[in-house]
């Protein structure tokens, strides 16, 4: 399984880059393959796995900000392991003259 997730802090201004890095801390922390660009981290792991680390993610920032905004695309699709990597890969090859 794949998740895509964003955590956004509410009520702290604009500069979020602080709390997004608290969210992204804990992911990179746990160990699952993982993925951060401008708009969104992915990780990759079982349902329980993944789920734990968006929950964690989200109690990293929530313990800073008053409020929390959480989206979250999911790619549940068992079996398949290095998604995060083999999907990229595919599309590159298709990409390639």
């Amino acid at each position: 399984m794949i998740v895509a997730f964003s955590v956004t802090p509410l009520g702290v201004g604009e500069d979020v880059g602080e709390y997004v890095a608290d969210a992204v801390q804990v992911v990179r922390e746990s160990g699952l393959p993982n993925r951060t660009d401008a708009m969104f981290t992915s990780v990759e792991g079982s349902w329980d796995e993944v789920m734990d680390v968006v929950r964690r993610a989200v109690a990293a920032v929530e313990a800073r900000a008053p409020r929390v905004s959480l989206v979250l695309k999911a790619d549940i699709r068992p079996g398949v392991t290095d998604g995060l990597t083999s999907k990229v890969e595919t599309v590159e090859r298709h990409l390639s003259p």
